[in-house]
């Protein structure tokens, strides 16, 4: 990852419904030059390293919520994650933790924006709510465009 201007990182478990949605985002997204992405499982500890040296991180989950399918873009470079999306996690020390150990040791990338799908469903083996698996194209090609914008930014102050 050390040569990547840009980091995808797609956070969840396959296995657990809605907690899917990071992992498939990431895996809809086409690597190009100076883009990697990667999944993870949403351990705070592996998360601090992967966005350790990082100049642009992109970060995916599923998120608690109340109205599944819904999208959020938050830039974690400005501000703590809200604890409403982010409070309870199914990684137990997970995303949002991760990114503020990263802060509190002077380690958070420039650029870290943490794309989130609210979900409704989180149990093992069950299917995917109907509302997220609809969001899926939609944030890819969201995150797809930043991805691009980045790369330009990139090419620019290079």
């Amino acid at each position: 990852m050390a040569n990547a201007a840009v980091v995808v990182i797609g956070v969840g478990n396959a296995l657990r419904a809605d907690d899917a949605a990071g992992v498939l985002v990431a895996r809809r997204l086409r690597p190009s030059p100076g883009v990697e992405i990667c999944e993870q499982s949403g351990e705070a500890t592996a998360l601090l390293e992967a966005l350790r040296g990082r100049a642009a991180v992109l970060v995916v989950d599923a998120a608690a919520g109340a109205e599944p399918g819904r999208l959020h873009r938050l830039d974690a470079s400005a501000q703590p994650l809200p604890q409403r999306l982010f409070g309870s996690s199914t990684h137990g020390f997970g995303v949002a933790e991760g990114i503020e150990l990263a802060r509190a040791l002077g380690v958070l990338p420039p650029v870290c924006i943490v794309y989130a799908v609210e979900g409704g469903r989180f149990e093992t083996g069950a299917p995917m709510s109907e509302a997220v698996v609809c969001a899926l194209p939609v944030l890819a090609e969201r995150m797809t465009k930043e991805i691009e914008t980045l790369r330009h930014a990139e090419t620019r102050d290079a």
